[in-house]
């Protein structure tokens, strides 16, 4: 069986509800970091905000991307409890919207 040296990248862009407000919106970004440095199988976390001037983002506003060594320590992530307090306490009253993108990094 091979193994896949290249890391597997899951990125998530949110969109907020207009009624979040800027410090529920920081709170989150703060949260997530929290989440993903407790957690042993994350290996990478980078997050930023939309600066494209392109008006192409359809409403997303940030952009999260949590790196794994492969898809079984993605499989251990998405059914975590951490990661489902997170979502629960953070994220169901605030999202309007969610895209996720997995895959193994070609660079």
């Amino acid at each position: 069986m091979s193994v896949n040296a290249k890391p597997y990248r899951h990125v998530v862009l949110f969109k907020f509800k207009s009624g979040s407000s800027e410090e529920t919106v920081r709170s989150i970004e703060k949260a997530f970091h929290e989440l993903a440095v407790q957690l042993p199988f994350v290996t990478d976390f980078e997050w930023g905000r939309n600066s494209s001037p392109e008006k192409l983002d359809k409403g997303f506003t940030h952009c999260f991307i949590v790196t794994f060594r492969n898809e079984a320590d993605r499989d251990l992530y998405l059914p975590h409890p951490a990661h489902k307090a997170f979502i629960r306490d953070h994220l169901d009253a605030n999202l309007e919207d969610v895209c996720v993108l997995d895959f193994y990094s070609e660079a």
